[in-house]
């Protein structure tokens, strides 16, 4: 690497003054065009998988529903770490107001989709947008606060995603159900919304985000960016696609096989660039990094993976409409929320923080497990209080791990470890959602079938006394009594459309109500012992002494050192000295 050079890229004249700290008011300001950014990802996610089927529908491309997902996915998360990298080098403004403008174009583009081929290969560049958003506004933060002063910040990010988590399903819903909003067609809106917010935070950003950065020059990673991209596209499209390959398919081995080499690559690649690397392979030497990197792979697994389910139970369990089950998940939300702004807090006053993703795992494995005890006809007031319990749990994990993992490495290193747990919780979620959502197909047509025989008796005798209104989609059922070849068929169609259920009489319903809720319970008790293992690694934490300034005044800081004559020697910038903790965190500062 070559020797750095002090730029200050992203100053401007009514910027901090050189020691870097800013003031609450300052920061709150800057934090508003930040979680407008942020918010753009949050909303993006929720409001889309609300309304997919309606624009599958319209386009008549419902086969090609999950390549839509799939294209932004691949994008999104190939970019992570590229944007964390390129922000530690180069600055982070410009690069975010980018990915800002990015997103707002994929967005705009989207609207006017005219096939669901077309749509995915929109959301693919709206993706590479929206890989930005999330890393860099984590980032940013770390340059303008100090790691301790960070965590009085955390609520503001969980009403991001409670606002989100809430409003995407009721607008989502509401889209969709309308056919044209102003003369445009009612679904092409959940693309539209974004354009006006996206405005919004760029003219914010641009106005109130100064930020000191030290330039530095050093080697692109091509190589390893594309052995990334090699390694990660045929995996996250089998793990989007595998479901309906087959796992052991032609074209699932396929993709394993190109994923292993690309990895293989991708590490020889990473090895070789050293310091310049897109994600430093020293970085997982340090054990306070390498703990909540590996925990952050298994909470996202197991977070995103085992909630999928809870909407999904909402919807088919207890009828509620894709708004309604949005709103019903407001006490998990409403759960992280409170445990975020209470652990943030803490954090402030006391400067403890190990302890908090220790104790939030052990609360959600343990809240998971028992969801995983609830069953179709259980009271949904008994749902939403193991779903507070949950929230609680996840509320002090996520902000948390990021901060730790911040404070463990050198201060102009922050995107690249923020980037990194950010990729690597992505990638957990992704399988997490393959996997649990596999699980609970491959076991659904079994327990709908053993519920179906167990109820056999009570529907012959309701059938006969009258009690079940006689409908096209209940003699079906009820024809399959008769004939046993005949259910197939019908199960297959709650499988393909859960909606025939809501057509069905309660009687009739109540078999595939209780065989979707015995399937996802083995899929929550899998999130469980998956948050569990999370539990035990995070056990493994070194003590964390949270450092007291922010990222851009101690690279500064550093930066000055560098370049400053060296009396009897000079020292590593990233040489951690006065008073650090070692690996785990402590001040980096340099000689």
């Amino acid at each position: 690497m070559t020797a750095t050079s002090p730029r200050a890229a992203d100053t401007a004249p009514d910027a901090p003054e050189e020691h870097g700290d800013y003031t609450h008011a300052q920061i709150l300001t800057i934090l508003s065009g930040l979680l407008l950014g942020m918010f753009l990802a949050a909303l993006d996610q929720s409001i889309v998988s609300t309304s997919i089927r309606t624009i599958a529908d319209d386009l008549q491309g419902l086969s090609a529903q999950a390549w839509v997902t799939t294209a932004y996915l691949i994008t999104s998360t190939i970019t992570t770490p590229i944007y964390g990298k390129l922000g530690d080098l180069y600055g982070r403004k410009k690069l975010f107001l980018f990915a800002i403008t990015l997103f707002i174009i994929g967005s705009a583009a989207c609207s006017f989709a005219t096939s669901m081929w077309n749509l995915a290969a929109l959301r693919a560049v709206q993706g590479l947008g929206a890989g930005g958003l999330f890393t860099l506004v984590l980032a940013i933060i770390g340059d303008i606060v100090s790691p301790r002063e960070r965590a009085k910040y955390t609520g503001y990010f969980m009403a991001v995603f409670a606002t989100s988590s809430v409003l995407g399903p009721v607008a989502g819903g509401l889209f969709a159900g309308q056919d044209t909003i102003f003369g445009v067609t009612g679904w092409r809106w959940v693309f539209l919304i974004n354009v006006p917010i996206g405005i919004a935070a760029l003219f914010v950003v641009t106005r109130n985000l100064h930020l000191h950065h030290v330039r530095r020059e050093a080697r692109i990673d091509w190589r390893g960016a594309t052995s990334l991209v090699v390694a990660l596209v045929p995996l996250l499209t089998v793990a989007e696609q595998g479901r309906e390959w087959g796992w052991t398919s032609g074209r699932s081995l396929a993709a394993y096989a190109v994923g292993l080499v690309g990895i293989a690559a991708f590490l020889l690649a990473e090895r070789r660039m050293g310091d310049d690397a897109l994600i430093p392979l020293r970085i997982f030497r340090l054990r306070a990094a390498a703990v909540v990197i590996g925990a952050s792979v298994i909470v996202g697994a197991a977070m995103f993976g085992a909630i999928t389910v809870l909407p999904q139970y909402m919807q088919i369990v207890h009828g509620a409409s894709p708004t309604e089950a949005g709103l019903m998940m407001l006490p998990m939300v409403l759960g992280m929320m409170s445990a975020g702004i209470v652990t943030g807090q803490i954090t402030s006053r006391t400067g403890a923080i190990r302890i908090f993703p220790i104790v939030g795992s052990g609360m959600a494995g343990l809240a998971m497990i028992a969801l995983s005890f609830v069953s179709a006809d259980t009271s949904l007031l008994w749902v939403m209080g193991g779903m507070v319990f949950l929230g609680l749990g996840l509320g002090q994990c996520m902000q948390p791990l990021t901060i730790i993992v911040q404070n463990a490495v050198p201060p102009r290193e922050i995107g690249v470890a923020t980037s990194s747990a950010t990729f690597f919780r992505q990638l957990g979620g992704t399988l997490g959602v393959a996997i649990f959502l596999s699980l609970l197909f491959s076991t659904l047509g079994e327990n709908i079938q053993k519920a179906f025989r167990a109820a056999g008796p009570e529907l012959e005798r309701a059938a006969s006394d009258g009690r079940i209104p006689q409908g096209r989609v209940d003699e079906q059922v009820l024809s399959a009594l008769q004939d046993p070849s005949q259910g197939s068929g019908v199960f297959g169609q709650v499988q393909d459309d859960s909606s025939i259920i809501g057509r069905m009489s309660d009687l009739v319903a109540h078999p595939f109500q209780v065989g979707f809720a015995d399937s996802m319970s083995l899929v929550l008790l899998g999130g469980g012992v998956v948050m569990l293992l999370a539990f035990a690694i995070l056990t493994l934490l070194p003590a964390v002494e949270l450092r007291s300034t922010s990222a851009s005044a101690a690279a500064r800081a550093e930066n000055r050192a560098d370049n400053a004559p060296a009396a009897g020697g000079s020292h590593r910038a990233d040489t951690p000295v006065d008073g650090a903790s070692g690996p785990g965190g402590g001040r980096h500062v340099a000689g």
